[in-house]
């Protein structure tokens, strides 16, 4: 890694220490690996507003998860960025093109990305949240919040009472009362529709085939099927 990301890796991770094992600077690291795997299949990415896109996307995670549930990390970092940037002597040009990757890249954001850099920071983020790596940070996000590990609630009932707006990618209104396999059948499962590219979208399909087994798998040993 290049003296200046590894910098901006420093900063992030200094930024991220109380962050929980699912969104830590590991997390980073992987969406940064992804969207560098995703942009060799994609013409005229601008990789250095990608690299520092992804080292930053989640700089403000912890304030979210530890703090007021009503913060949208996505648009406070972007703004926490700006100022970052600028102490690297970034233009303002790039800063304000870095600054909509990182605002535009949350599954359940309202701000959708425009340009080729930040429609690959989404799909790279959300890729992670996808096979054996989103089934591990499932299972620690529970064990961080409390929830039951399998939850026996119908999921449409469970999407009319606790996601806001009553649909599939509304925000959570109790974390309390979420779980692994509802987060796979009210999130994961839609994930290859939300996706801009075609080589992120061939990942997911293998990624979620893996999950669709393991939580068909968790159901018949929950009920001593297996």
């Amino acid at each position: 890694m290049e003296e200046k990301y590894q910098k901006l890796k420093e900063i992030a991770e200094k930024e991220m220490r109380d962050a929980s094992p699912a969104h830590d600077i590991n997390h980073v690291i992987r969406v940064y690996s992804l969207c560098l795997r995703l942009a060799e299949h994609e013409p005229n990415v601008d990789l250095d507003v990608l690299k520092t896109a992804a080292l930053l996307h989640d700089i403000t995670r912890t304030k979210e998860d530890h703090g007021d549930q009503q913060i949208d990390h996505a648009i406070l970092g972007a703004e926490v960025s700006e100022s970052i940037l600028r102490e690297l002597a970034y233009p303002q040009e790039k800063i304000n093109h870095i600054k909509h990757c990182i605002a535009t890249h949350r599954f359940r954001g309202r701000n959708k990305p425009k340009t080729k850099e930040a429609k690959i920071l989404s799909d790279a983020d959300k890729l992670d949240v996808l096979g054996a790596t989103g089934i591990a940070r499932s299972f620690i996000i529970t064990g961080d919040v409390g929830q039951k590990f399998y939850s026996e609630t119908p999921i449409d009932k469970y999407i009319k009472e606790n996601l806001l707006g009553g649909k599939h990618n509304g925000r959570i209104k109790d974390v309390s009362k979420h779980a692994p396999n509802i987060e796979f059948e009210t999130k994961f499962r839609h994930i290859p529709n939300q996706l801009y590219t075609e080589q992120a979208k061939e990942i997911a399909k293998q990624r979620l085939k893996y999950m669709k087994q393991f939580f068909e798998r968790l159901k018949r040993e929950i009920y001593g099927k297996l």
